[in-house]
């Protein structure tokens, strides 16, 4: 189902240029989803999952074999590029992936949840599900001025500021939604439970990721519509096409 909400409020996205700088392959795409009924378990979305998992454990990867993969190896010098050490503050992809690698389950949260990490295991890119419902106008991937607030998930009473120059997903009030770029989500975008208004992000730091980016879009994309998600037409943003308008607007950057 690809749909629009006309009612809804749109939401720029933008790349800073500052950070396509440091890390020029920086690709980052993007599906709105302005209406959906987020649900404990779907056994389809958990049947990808398992799926993912399980072909994770055929390979037998060890830490640093999951360190070595090409687009988690392109993550950790992006971390670097940032003045992040990536051993301490591994990417999200690069977290879950060790985790299932060495022969665990992840733990199933809700069936969108459980959908991004199947296909960031699948695809072994950051992939991320965030409920925008309380952002309206902008959201930015940027360098941290070092005044913004983050809102620690699962404990949103114990408020920090990022470092100045870190990477965070910030938003027009002065919020940040992330820590060290897509290291820890915010409790702001957290996604829960009934009817939301979310946005998935899929990342890529590796030259040529923007076909995985792609190629993990439509993965998604596939799967919100057998949960019967109103969704728009996933679009991509780079260094070139640094900023995208969702909920109403076109894309700027049609997936190919």
């Amino acid at each position: 189902m690809d749909s629009t909400s006309p009612g809804a409020s749109t939401l720029a996205v933008t790349i800073d240029a500052r950070l396509s700088e440091r890390v020029p392959a920086y690709v980052l795409g993007l599906i709105a989803v302005p209406d959906i009924d987020v649900v404990k378990d779907a056994p389809a979305v958990d049947a990808l999952l398992t799926a993912a998992e399980d072909a994770l454990h055929a390979e037998k990867l060890s830490k640093a074999d999951v360190s070595a993969l090409p687009a988690i190896a392109a993550w950790r010098d992006a971390y670097r590029a940032v003045d992040v050490n990536p051993n301490r503050f591994p990417c999200a992809a690069e977290s879950v992936l060790r985790r299932v690698a060495k022969g665990d389950r992840l733990p199933r949260i809700n069936a969108l949840v459980d959908l991004c990490n199947a296909v960031s295991l699948a695809g072994r890119l950051p992939v991320a599900s965030c409920d925008v419902g309380d952002i309206r106008g902008e959201l930015s991937v940027r360098l941290a001025d070092g005044g913004e607030t983050y809102l620690p998930l699962g404990a949103p009473d114990a408020p920090e500021h990022p470092d100045a120059g870190e990477v965070v997903y910030a938003d027009g009030r002065g919020r940040a939604h992330s820590r060290r770029w897509n290291w820890r989500q915010g409790d702001v975008v957290k996604t829960g439970l009934g009817r939301r208004r979310i946005l998935l992000t899929v990342e890529a730091a590796h030259d040529g990721g923007r076909d995985a980016v792609e190629e993990s879009l439509g993965r998604l994309a596939e799967s919100l519509a057998g949960l019967t998600a109103t969704y728009g037409r996933p679009l991509v943003l780079d260094r070139a096409t640094p900023t995208g308008v969702l909920f109403g607007a076109p894309a700027a950057v049609p997936v190919r």
